[in-house]
């Protein structure tokens, strides 16, 4: 066994550790062992919970989600869909007699379609038969019918049999006319159609086929007594590409109905929508700035369904929300609030500014789901991955109650390491925090290679939960330095707007702040650190190696430096209109904000870049330039690019085999041991 200033860096080393017992390091390959668990849905009765599991079908080389459904004691755990087509977006009837869920699986339609699986058993049906893509939905109050939200497709789904046609010229009149994942974007939208389960009719809420199809409708929910559907909409005039204006309306529940506005805010008024039990208060998120969305940390807010004005709930006021859902007795709002480096259930009072917190540990809670006073939550840590918890308990002591196990056998055999909260000051005053997570087999009074591990948005924040990208790089042997810069959530609005049009500057001192506070603890070996990070934080990067030269080696996923050179290529538009403005009427920000292009010949740290073909979200053009740049001015660098990837990795063994080149790239120039190779991805030499 090969060891390195007390350190265990063979992969699958096993140690008798202090607080780890007898457990092995986490490994490459235990990803496609991780079962994601998520998507809770309790039923009407509140007896059950229906649930999604996503694993990784390695022969097939992708992810495949299946439904289960766990019963509120926790004694059984059922899974109820089986195959590779997977299964997602379950929803109990609320007569509780059927789950529907969404498939793609062969039926009589093709495409992504509802499937209904009676309560009492037996095999799944297909309910819809749609030419659509099938947005969302929602049963009817009286179980009668569905709202479907649906989008024409580009194309319609061949015949059986048929021969291939060639594809057509993509025709595009639209100012936002990208989108990762949905691709370029015709003037197809969202819209809002009752379907009667009994007769499969379909009837457009809104207008009809004959409509302009000018506005979307989106996030809709039905009203409990079943005479009004809520939805979310952005009909600015002239043009709603060129605004983030979106707005709450309510619409009757019939065909060929007329909506009515009940939001003005000049911002992001959004969803996810929840309707009071008496359907007379509709639940949504306002943003903060008119103009911006990325910074918007989004309180939460009520407006009467019949109109009035709306109200935000002060509680909220500097608090990055998430769905609000109305607590039991329909007097307060559930949601989780992103605080320093953790997530938290919390209950909202209509009035008053007292926010109340349920979940006291250093976690994550992220999605809520409740009916018939029962709460399900997904709830992970440092040490333990997603699963379902119900909270519950008597009055006043309420707590988190495990429910599924998933993952119990898995982390049963890891051993994993804490975060540890830190905390520095930057140059310029700011109080920085961030997790710094030791390797596993650290001995106390030795010092561990590091990386300084910068997560994207920038507007999201490295909080205590479960991390396999964390678990992973401390398996390998290095320390991991996660740091929540100025632009991060969890810190309350100015402290995310503080980047605004500044982007690379108080992001870069933090970091480094950070960084300085890591090794003056004197667990860090200074000679052997590395950079790192996806988006924001590939974009980070970029500017942190343009900053300094004290990293050995750094990693760039993701990202881009040269911003006049990403005006019209990425989806972000509204964005550089409104934070920078067109380049020509305001040049100077995109100058100085692509100082790590225009001035690569200052970089000399090895750098690696990565990124797929297919990512309209920061497109591979920005990874392309700045590997371009440093292979013209001699510094080492890489390219590798993985096809029909978009921003976020679907490809399992892609995403492996990221992994693994990450592990090369640092162990080459920090000075670690020589780890299996990465298996061949076609590459830019």
């Amino acid at each position: 066994m090969l060891h390195r200033a007390g350190l265990c860096l063979l992969p699958l080393c096993v140690l008798t550790v202090a607080g780890f017992g007898q457990k092995r390091a986490m490994v490459i390959d235990d990803l496609a062992k991780l079962v994601n668990v998520g998507g809770p849905q309790v039923s009407p009765d509140g007896g059950w919970i229906a649930y999604t599991t996503s694993t990784v079908d390695v022969g097939e080389d992708k992810s495949v989600s299946d439904l289960w459904m766990v019963s509120w004691d926790g004694k059984q755990d059922v899974q109820l869909t089986y195959g590779t087509e997977g299964a997602s977006s379950p929803r109990w009837s609320p007569d509780g007699k059927w789950l529907a869920f969404t498939s793609s699986r062969p039926g009589k339609a093709k495409g992504s379609q509802v499937w209904l699986l009676d309560r009492r058993g037996g095999e799944a049906n297909q309910l819809t038969e749609v030419k659509e893509d099938i947005e969302d939905y929602r049963w009817s109050p009286d179980s009668k019918q569905m709202l479907l939200t649906l989008r024409a497709k580009e194309e319609p789904e061949p015949e059986k049999g048929a021969k291939p046609t060639p594809p057509k010229p993509i025709v595009i009149d639209r100012y936002h006319f990208k989108q990762d994942i949905q691709g370029y974007l015709s003037d197809k939208r969202e819209h809002l159609f009752l379907f009667e389960i009994a007769t499969k009719k379909l009837t457009r809420v809104i207008g009809d086929d004959k409509t302009e199809d000018k506005f979307e409708e989106r996030q809709a929910e039905w009203s409990p007594d079943g005479k009004l559907i809520a939805f979310v909409s952005n009909q600015e005039a002239p043009d709603p590409d060129r605004s983030n204006n979106s707005d709450v309306f309510v619409v009757e529940a019939k065909g060929n109905s007329v909506p009515k506005k009940l939001t003005s805010f000049s911002g992001v008024d959004g969803g996810p929508l929840a309707w009071s039990p008496d359907s007379s208060l509709i639940a949504y998120r306002q943003g903060v700035s008119p103009r911006y969305s990325i910074y918007d940390m989004e309180r939460l807010a009520v407006v009467p369904a019949t109109g009035g004005a709306p109200e935000v709930l002060t509680a909220t006021a500097e608090m990055l929300t998430s769905a609000p859902v109305f607590a039991p007795g329909g007097k307060a709002l559930l949601t989780t609030i992103a605080e320093d480096r953790v997530e938290y259930l919390a209950e909202v009072p209509f009035n008053g500014k007292d926010v109340t917190r349920l979940t006291a540990e250093k976690g994550s809670v992220n999605t809520i789901s409740a009916a018939d006073g029962h709460v399900a939550v997904v709830w992970t840590t440092d040490l333990a991955a997603p699963e379902i918890y119900a909270f519950d308990g008597p009055s006043g002591s309420k707590a988190l109650r495990k429910l599924t196990g998933h993952n119990d056998a898995l982390m049963a055999q890891l051993a994993l390491a804490p975060a540890e909260d830190l905390s520095a000051k930057a140059e310029d005053g700011n109080e920085v925090h961030s997790l710094l997570t030791m390797p596993f087999g650290y001995t106390a009074g030795t010092k561990a290679p590091m990386l300084l591990w910068i997560h994207g948005g920038p507007t999201s924040q490295d909080s205590h939960r479960f991390a396999p990208d964390r678990q992973l790089l401390a398996a390998h042997g290095f320390a991991v330095l996660q740091v929540n810069y100025r632009g991060s959530t969890g810190r309350g609005h100015d402290y995310s707007f503080a980047i605004n049009a500044d982007w690379g500057d108080k992001e870069v001192k933090d970091l480094l702040a950070a960084v300085d506070g890591a090794v003056a603890s004197g667990k860090i070996d200074a000679e052997r650190m590395g950079v790192g990070g996806w988006s924001y934080g590939g974009i980070l990067t970029d500017y942190t190696i343009a900053s300094t030269t004290r990293f050995k080696a750094a990693s760039s996923g993701a990202g881009t430096a040269n911003l006049l050179g990403m005006y019209g290529v990425d989806q972000y538009i509204l964005q550089y209109d409104n934070e920078l403005q067109p380049p020509w009427k305001n040049i100077e920000p995109y100058l100085k904000l692509s100082y790590p292009f225009l001035h690569a010949d200052k970089i000399v740290t090895p750098t690696l870049f990565m990124g797929g073909d297919k990512d309209f979200n920061v497109t591979l053009v920005g990874g392309e330039q700045m590997y371009q740049a440093l292979k013209s001015v001699g510094t080492t660098a890489e390219l590798v690019v993985y096809p029909g990837q978009f921003h976020g990795f679907t490809r399992p063994s892609f995403v492996r085999d990221r992994y693994q080149r990450w592990f090369d790239w640092y162990d080459k120039y920090l000075g670690m041991p020589v780890t299996k190779p990465a298996a061949p991805v076609v590459k830019a030499e």
